[in-house]
């Protein structure tokens, strides 16, 4: 089931998530529809507080040319243990500012739980 997506400035994108305790049916259904919510908008991440959840889960799919099998992840508590030094540069933008887009440096490579 797709969910709507909230805009900034709505302060629940502000607010703190809570830890994910529990990996419930409940939470796996949120996380395929926050796939369903994400392929539709169309994106490559959403956070479960953009859709009002206040909980620590992120999905994102990379796979962005059109033809390739999609690579869906789901990420509950997901924490960044280690990046490299390298960078990369892309254009990126995010669901909940539309039509808003800026050159975003990051890293090359992370090593994460989640």
């Amino acid at each position: 089931m797709k969910h709507p997506i909230l805009i900034h400035p709505d302060p629940r994108l502000k607010k703190i998530c809570a830890p994910v305790t529990d990996l419930s049916d409940k939470l796996r259904l949120l996380a395929d529809d926050m796939l369903e919510t994400m392929y539709a908008a169309p994106g490559i991440g959403l956070a479960a507080p953009q859709i009002g959840v206040l909980e620590r889960l992120i999905v994102l799919d990379c796979e962005k040319e059109e033809g390739v099998a999609a690579k869906p992840l789901v990420m509950f508590n997901p924490e960044i243990i280690a990046a490299s030094d390298e960078t990369n540069v892309y254009e990126e933008g995010c669901l909940s500012i539309p039509d808003q887009y800026a050159e975003v440096t990051r890293p090359k490579r992370l090593r994460w739980n989640g």
